[in-house]
């Protein structure tokens, strides 16, 4: 959601909270702004829009400083406008912050100050935190932290500026993520590692209810009673130009065409690494069901993984909406293995589940890109992802990267509960061990699948269909489509054509069939055939087509491989065909609108 950036040091702020902004574009937002903090007091600029606006009306009123915070928001309480954007100041200019998630109680809390005379300027929740800090200090601003968090319900990932403290940019959160980062010219508070990967790689990572304060040389932590507290620097391994375009277009683009370094690098880690280490220290043999829960893309990955674990390990496995999870009163105890898969281990509802898995006393087990991220932090197990920094918003690569492991995973699991011999796991493993290869192959092909693209501009619905496995993967082909072309798509089970939603299809209806279950390639065709008759165009990606092109159909064949891990293949193709659909049109591909990177709150 919203991304905020601070720093304070011996270099002047304005370029590096700008820079730092532009790389959390990724996180989605409506609005944008800085405040830096000098002699004459906050120099504040915020404005509607993107941030090149902001960049533009900032070059128009300069401010200098040393130490200022910076935050692109996406609204929740007030509509987009330059008042309820970031930061806020209280009524009487001594106190700024930014502010991310929600503040449930913030109407008591302004309609108590109001009874008090202070005035708000904007319709934000977050303006609630400024004017209540200001409304407490009284000298201190750690004991100010303190008082002021404890007052508030809800969530936040706060970076806090006080004129009577001038040398010290203060960060605290609860449910959203915020890092500290160190350097040898300052010190930096981020929502993302990406923003301040060009001064440090090193960095603190804050659990909820800890306080940072940040000066130019160092970072002190306490704890909510204002008792200093110890925290461990951890060095990030990603590097810079993981997070620079390199030459692409989008970011988007350069992600898909990663993606077979990325899957040797997490393939290794879980047959060979620490995730491999994990991954044998689980006893599946003392739970009777799996569950697997996540948001989006994550949940396509747990509903491909459903078709593999339960082929392999003949256990029963649940696919569940993490948004749905804590409300549907789950079937779920000790002897319940919960599987969390999340990009960033910050989305709000996954977190919610996780949390409603470990009251409910089930194991849990995370599959995570970020290190230090409060999901892989709170699991009982976690496996990481080898994906480094994904900037786009329609994920690629990490979806990729969860993939692979969950086959590993249940292929470890299989064998654990004997339904697999050492030959049959070795048969498989190989498999595995070589997408990569594969994978690099159909990138080799990109010009075929973007000459096809580029067919489907004037679009309004296009349809994916598959069945067993392949439709699992049509709906994460469905979903990174309308995520950024906005074409009106969904994806069907084939059998579930005649049940009602063969009526949709008419004249020139733009139809994604995939096709890698050998055995049910003939089931499938049959589909394509009837769509085809009711004057459907059709698209066919498979590994087992049998068919010819024609006038209505087109085809574009992928590398043969065990049925269970196809869709690491055939989603290659459904993830450029998306990109080139929306490339044709034109569209801001990294950054579609009403979207952002990292859903952290409700």
């Amino acid at each position: 959601m919203c991304g905020i950036i601070g720093y304070v040091g011996n270099k002047s702020a304005v370029p590096i909270i700008l820079d730092g902004l532009k790389r959390l574009e990724y996180r989605g937002y409506d609005s944008a702004g800085i405040a830096v903090m000098n002699e004459q007091g906050f120099g504040v600029v915020k404005q509607k829009g993107r941030l090149a606006s902001l960049e533009q009306l900032v070059n128009q009123q300069p401010i200098a400083g040393t130490i200022g915070i910076g935050h692109t928001r996406w609204a929740t309480h007030g509509e987009p406008s330059d008042i309820n954007s970031h930061p806020h100041l209280g009524s009487q200019n001594k106190i700024a912050i930014v502010h991310n998630g929600i503040i449930e109680n913030y109407l008591q809390i302004k309609e108590r100050l109001e009874q008090k005379g202070i005035n708000f300027v904007s319709q934000t929740d977050s303006e609630v935190v400024a004017q209540l800090a200001e409304h407490y200090y009284d000298g201190g601003i750690v004991d100010t932290v303190v008082r002021t968090v404890n007052a508030l319900e809800g969530s936040y990932a706060l970076g806090i500026m006080c004129l009577d403290e001038p040398e010290k940019l203060i960060a605290v959160k609860k449910d959203n993520p915020l890092i500290i980062g160190v350097s040898d010219y300052g010190c930096f508070i981020a929502s993302d590692v990406p923003a301040i990967l060009p001064h440090t790689n090193k960095v603190y990572y804050l659990n909820d209810r800890e306080i940072a304060v940040l000066t130019r040389s160092k970072v002190e932590f306490f704890n909510m009673d204002g008792e200093p507290i110890e925290k461990e620097l951890e060095v990030v391994n990603w590097t810079l130009d993981s997070a620079e375009k390199g030459g692409y277009e989008h970011f988007m683009l350069k992600e898909i065409m990663e993606q077979p370094k990325i899957l040797q690098d997490t393939i290794h880690s879980a047959i060979h690494g620490d995730n491999a280490r994990i991954v044998e220290s689980l006893d599946i043999t003392k739970y009777n069901k799996i569950v697997i829960t996540a948001c989006g893309s994550a949940y396509n990955a747990g509903m491909v993984a459903k078709y593999v674990f339960e082929r392999l390990c003949r256990v029963s496995v649940e696919v569940e909406l993490a948004s749905e999870f804590r409300y549907k009163d789950p079937i779920i105890d000790k002897n319940t293995l919960v599987i969390l898969v999340s990009q960033s281990g910050e989305t709000a509802d996954t977190i919610a589940a996780m949390r409603e898995a470990k009251r409910r006393g089930a194991v849990t087990l995370s599959i995570i890109n970020v290190v230090g991220s409060t999901i892989a932090k709170e699991t009982d197990y976690t496996i990481y992802t080898m994906a480094g920094p994904e900037i786009a918003v329609a994920t690629t690569k990490a979806f990729s990267a969860q993939l692979v492991l969950l086959y590993i995973l249940a292929i470890a699991f299989a064998r654990k509960l004997g339904r697999i011999s050492p030959e049959v796991e070795a048969k498989l493993l190989a498999e595995i061990s070589a997408i990569p290869e594969k994978a690099a192959e159909i990138l080799e092909r990109v010009d075929m699948i973007q000459k096809y693209a580029a067919t489907c501009i004037g679009c309004k619905s296009i349809f994916f269909i598959g069945r067993n496995i392949d439709y699992a993967i049509s709906m994460e082909g469905s979903l990174k489509l309308k995520e950024i072309s906005y074409i009106h798509s969904e994806a069907y089970a084939g059998g579930e054509l005649k049940h009602g939603t063969i009526s949709l299809i008419e004249d020139n209806t733009m139809v994604v069939a995939v096709s890698c279950c050998e055995r049910l390639y003939e089931k499938i065709y049959s589909n394509v055939e009837q769509v085809i008759s009711r004057g459907a165009k059709v698209l066919m990606i498979g590994s087992c087509i049998k068919a010819s092109p024609h006038g209505k159909l087109q085809i574009i064949e992928i590398p043969r491989i065990n049925e269970l891990f196809s869709p690491s293949l055939s989603v290659i193709v459904l993830q450029l065909f998306a990109y080139y659909v929306a490339a044709n049109k034109g569209l801001d591909i990294d950054k579609p609108r009403n979207l952002a990177k990292s859903v952290t709150v409700e």
